[in-house]
């Protein structure tokens, strides 16, 4: 085995692309895992390989966490094993087609997956991580969480989701010793961009990441401190200023008077 052991680590989305390298750099690391995906002879494969390369215990769960009972099987392993020490929640599906031109029923399985299955794992995981004194929850947002425009609006607004609901759970859990990140990639070449309907060699290369280079960078970031990753962002100083941005606007939010400029003449 490569390193100490950290416990086990459950990851969603395991089967491929961003899943499957963070599956790869935990058991590196010294977890054991449970990797979730739909695909079970992906995961059977991965599985195989990475016990074979690190010596950890890898178990597999297929499961569509579009499904309510197969979410429901994968909270019941967050709620019962206790060796669980981190959740990456990285299963979710985009869209890159505008509003006019996009499936409602497909928006409203992309809100399933991305928002609530996420939430409900996460109600899965916390409470055993407080109970056993810590934990970290990774969950996997996107650019579009801070820049919805850039595509499908549902999309966005599903990661921006992602991103408040992480946020809030950094601050409620602040005491608890439980460490929120909150990841937001750019581009990454991954089945991502063909399952949502643009292949990504219709994306410029300057601006797609590897897989491995993204999940890296975020890990990295996680040993920072960080709580929010963005893996492109050269100038950290730019994330620093949005967030005092964020900050001084909050004593302004909320006030018993509307501001002047809103006085009808």
């Amino acid at each position: 085995m490569t390193q100490e052991y950290k416990g086990t680590a459950l990851v969603t989305g395991a089967s491929s692309g961003i899943g499957a390298v963070y599956a790869h750099r935990l058991a590196k690391q010294g977890y054991d895992l449970i990797i979730v995906a739909r695909n079970g002879e992906r995961l059977k494969a991965l599985a195989s390989g990475l016990t074979e390369e690190t010596g950890r215990t890898v178990e597999t769960v297929v499961a569509d966490l579009g499904n309510t009972a197969d979410l429901a099987r994968v909270e019941g392993v967050l709620k019962q094993d206790r060796s669980i020490t981190l959740l990456v929640n990285n299963a979710g599906v985009g869209g890159t087609a505008p509003l006019l031109a996009a499936d409602v029923d497909k928006m409203q399985k992309m809100m399933e997956l991305n928002v609530t299955a996420l939430m409900r794992l996460t109600y899965a995981a916390v409470p055993g991580f407080v109970a056993r004194g810590g934990g970290t929850i990774i969950n996997i947002a996107s650019i579009v969480a801070i820049v919805p425009e850039r595509l499908n609006g549902v999309y966005g607004a599903t990661k921006a989701f992602v991103l408040a609901f992480s946020q809030s759970l950094k601050h409620e859990l602040a005491e608890r010793n439980i460490r929120i990140q909150a990841v937001l990639p750019g581009a990454t070449a991954t089945e991502f961009w063909g399952i949502a309907g643009t292949p990504i060699e219709h994306l410029p290369s300057e601006i797609v990441m590897s897989a491995e280079a993204m999940v890296d960078a975020s890990l990295a970031g996680l040993k920072q401190g960080e709580f929010a990753t963005i893996p492109a962002l050269e100038d950290a100083g730019l994330l620093s200023a949005y967030e005092q941005a964020r900050q001084a606007l909050m004593p302004n939010l909320s006030r018993s008077m509307p501001a002047k400029r809103y006085k009808l003449a």
